[in-house]
């Protein structure tokens, strides 16, 4: 694994940074291409002198290439903690996402674009560039001490994966579920990193008061393709390892099987077994999701490693979005629209419903959520007020 590189300073993104997608392989990324974000207003065009190493980036889709940019961390100041979500697909209320990016470079990403408000490219720069919110615990504490907070289901890591490499020395998710712990809130993460095992001493006594749930991110059992999805996550067997070890840990623990990707990841009743048999009492499941760069990125990623099947794997993903032929001759991959984007619609993501209905009807696993207990939250606890309640 590359370097990190931590840089004690406030990011400060240059705006002529953004360069054209350029498909390369980079070595344990995700994607090699710098492509410009959505706001750019300058853009540079990379050019093959014929200087650069041979034959890089006609090199297989094997997860090996050139050299990769060492892992930069740049410190913010967070205004706030948490992020409220309105979104009435989405099981949880509101949010805490400790880190901006992502250093395990999954290809499929729906928050990859999130990088674009920060100046930075949704490719490269959004696992290469990772912002930590060294102040989040205490911004967490204060929001949750206001008089007029209310406490409502809450996710950690929704749009980054907490336990991240970085988080290793930062350990700022370790100090986010302290202070939830001192309050007694409720909440769940989501993770596909062996990382959070070593948080178990907090975890496991707040599962036992119904206020922790993990969930943890299985896409394939196939340890090649993996690697191609997601270079720098924790490999399949070490996941299902950490699903048994935190029921073991007598954890609620889930599992997540996307996104479901047509004619990449077809294994999806193997993967739900698999965690079954780990301890996994629960499942769910998305299917890809394409927003704003994303689009043009992940048909990058296609292009390099599966250029036969690209066009195959397009088409049936705006089958699962139920394109219009309208719809797909401008080139739109998918429906943000909350009562699709999710599952789909029409034929092909009935298929895949009914697959994954049927699979955990066998298997015996909970298709709804863990049921996580919010009448103990107790803000006086924060405060040194826990004698008063």
């Amino acid at each position: 694994m590359d370097r990190i590189t931590i840089d004690r300073s406030a990011y400060s993104p240059d705006p002529a940074e953004s360069v054209l997608p350029v498909p390369v392989l980079l070595h344990g990324r995700g994607t090699g291409s710098g492509m410009a974000h959505r706001f750019a207003r300058e853009v540079r065009v990379v050019a093959d002198d014929g200087w650069d190493e041979p034959g890089a980036a006609d090199m297989p889709g094997d997860g090996h290439g050139t050299a990769a940019p060492a892992t930069q961390v740049h410190f913010e100041t967070a205004r706030s903690a948490l992020c409220a979500n309105d979104s009435p697909d989405i099981s949880f209320d509101q949010s805490v996402n400790p880190y901006r990016g992502c250093e395990h470079g999954c290809i499929y990403c729906y928050a990859r674009p999130t990088h674009s408000y920060l100046n930075f490219s949704p490719g490269l720069d959004f696992e290469t560039r990772i912002i930590a919110k060294h102040n989040i615990a205490d911004v967490l504490r204060t929001e949750l001490c206001q008089p007029r907070y209310v406490p409502r289901m809450l996710n950690i890591g929704s749009a980054t994966d907490c336990y991240q490499p970085v988080e290793r020395e930062l350990k700022l998710t370790r100090s986010v579920i302290e202070v939830l712990g001192e309050a007694g809130h409720a909440f769940s993460l989501i993770t596909k990193s062996s990382g959070v095992e070593r948080d178990l001493d907090l975890l496991a006594p707040l599962a036992a008061r119904r206020l922790a749930a993990v969930y943890v991110t299985i896409t394939t059992l196939d340890p090649t393709l993996a690697r191609r999805m997601e270079p720098r996550a924790a490999a399949p067997h070490r996941r299902l390892r950490t699903i048994r070890t935190l029921a073991e840990a007598g954890i609620p623990v889930g599992v997540s099987v996307a996104p479901q990707i047509p004619f990449i990841n077809e294994d999806m009743e193997q993967v739900l077994q698999a965690a079954r048999e780990a301890g996994a009492t629960s499942a769910f499941y998305t299917v890809l999701r394409l927003p704003w760069e994303l689009d043009a990125l992940f048909r990058e990623w296609l292009q390099v490693h599966y250029p036969q099947r690209a066009a195959r794997v397009m088409a049936r993903v705006q089958d699962l979005h139920n394109l219009s032929d309208a719809q797909r001759a401008a080139g739109k991959a998918y429906t943000s629209d909350f009562a699709q984007r999710m599952k789909g619609s029409g034929l092909w993501a009935d298929l895949l419903r009914q697959r994954f209905a049927k699979a955990c009807r066998t298997l015996g696993l909970n298709r709804e959520r863990q049921g996580l207990d919010l009448g103990q939250f107790r803000p006086g606890s924060l405060q040194g007020q826990a004698s008063l309640f």
